[in-house]
């Protein structure tokens, strides 16, 4: 079905620029990038998916079944994504707010033309019906030079809040009354940063998002006329063969130039109990999630509160693990645990209708997953945050950017801590060093 080609480039980061530069040319594209970041449970460096055979696009009605009948058709390579509201095709909620982004709820593709990058190697997998253009696609690639967009206009971009400060504290103290009153224990609160027609070069603010960024889970994806960049720092799910993996990333300081400010800020988040508190009460919820398709007793959880180091943030991470059977659907994984707890909060049910009650917008992609899977069944897929999301068609660039919200949770401070992670957007799409708000 596909042919299998070796190749070693002489340079691979200017490859992998000249790579994403001929990228452009397709209508659906979806790079994955682990910038090299030390881990022990990824298969490849980097990924790029183009040019769809076949694809899958759908709104949340019966989104899982019809994923699961078309994995099985294709039994290939899949790429693509699901969005946060394919929550309502799990549990009865609805989606009813605000979205000028317009992102289908869920959306698939069977590429034509992959490059698996892996140490000082790419493997491209092209489908037999195109595997003759390998040679050509690789000299027209070494050819491509990086081209900056000096043509668009130069008008600053302006960032607008969906959500004004003195609202959201408002909302904030209404999230924490329904703690109070028994309804939650945590939930994750998210607002919505915006700018309006507006022209941008998604693939020139991806390679600025992730120059400053470098996380292990960044994201171009580009579906026709929308674009996902996204420097994410988090694991949603990963199978490989029968183990099944989640990392949720609960718990954010930010970083300092200075040295010894920098290792007081890591060591101040490793010892607040507010912040283990938040992880531990997700880690609980994955666990339980994951008991749902695991062979009985094999949920386990080898790491616990440990602490990342990015470019921006340090980061709580905690590793939950599980061992499912052979005959085990891996879209069965998937539903059973999607949205994923970082995102929602526990109750999950309870954190997510209360959470469409107070956002403002409708979270689509943002707090969604992207990734793929394999013909052999497994998969790997991130959380959607940290992310710039663009509508060419409409003009609309947006990120956003949430907390989780606990009984000991200081509105201000989640506020602040809104900010800290939204700097890198703010900076690449106004370009200003200011990362206030």
């Amino acid at each position: 079905m596909r042919k299998a080609h070796t190749y070693q480039p002489q340079d691979m980061p200017v490859f992998k620029n000249q790579l994403l530069m001929w990228s452009q040319q397709f209508r659906e594209v979806l790079w994955l990038d682990s910038n090299n970041f030390t881990q022990t449970n990824s298969s490849y460096d980097a990924v790029l998916a183009v040019d769809a055979f076949t694809s899958i696009q759908t709104d949340f009605t019966d989104a899982f079944q019809k994923l699961k009948e078309y994995q099985t058709l294709t039994n290939d390579w899949l790429f693509g994504y699901l969005s946060y509201d394919l929550k309502n095709a799990t549990e009865h909620l609805k989606s009813e707010n605000f979205d000028a982004l317009e992102f289908p709820d869920l959306w698939f593709f069977q590429p034509k033309k992959i490059f698996l990058f892996k140490g000082n190697q790419v493997e491209m997998r092209y489908l037999n019906m195109v595997d003759d253009e390998m040679e050509s696609d690789l000299e027209t690639i070494e050819k491509t030079s990086r081209v900056h967009s000096s043509e668009l206009p130069d008008n600053p971009i302006k960032i607008q809040p969906r959500i004004q400060k003195e609202a959201y504290l408002e909302k904030v103290n209404q999230m924490l009354t329904h703690i109070h009153r028994g309804d939650i224990y945590e939930a994750n609160f998210c607002q919505e940063f915006y700018a309006e027609n507006v022209t941008i070069e998604a693939l020139e603010i991806y390679n600025n998002l992730n120059a400053i960024s470098k996380p292990p889970f960044a994201t171009f994806l580009k579906l026709d006329d929308k674009f996902a960049m996204s420097a994410s720092p988090e694991r949603y799910l990963r199978k490989i063969g029968n183990t099944v993996i989640s990392q949720p990333i609960k718990g954010t300081a930010k970083r300092s130039k200075n040295g010894a400010e920098d290792s007081f800020l890591k060591n101040q988040l490793v010892s607040d109990s507010k912040e283990r508190s938040e992880n531990i009460m997700i880690v609980d919820l994955v666990r339980n999630d994951l008991s749902k398709t695991a062979i009985k007793g094999s949920v386990h959880v080898p790491e616990l509160c440990q602490i990342y180091s990015f470019e921006q943030v340090h980061q709580m991470i905690s590793t939950v693990q599980s061992t499912v059977s052979e005959t085990t659907n891996p879209i069965d994984i998937i539903e059973t645990t999607f949205p994923m707890g970082s995102m929602t909060g526990a109750p999950k049910i309870s954190a997510m209708t209360i959470i469409e009650n107070l956002e403002e917008t409708k979270r689509g992609l943002y707090s969604g997953a992207v990734g793929y899977f394999s013909p052999e069944g497994d998969f790997d897929f991130n959380v959607v945050i940290r992310s710039i999301l663009y509508n060419q068609t409409n003009k609309y660039a947006s990120y956003s950017v949430g907390s989780a919200i606990t009984a000991k949770s200081k509105p201000e401070s989640e506020y602040e801590e809104c900010l800290t992670k939204a700097k890198a957007m703010r900076d690449v799409l106004e370009g200003s060093k200011d990362g206030n708000c």
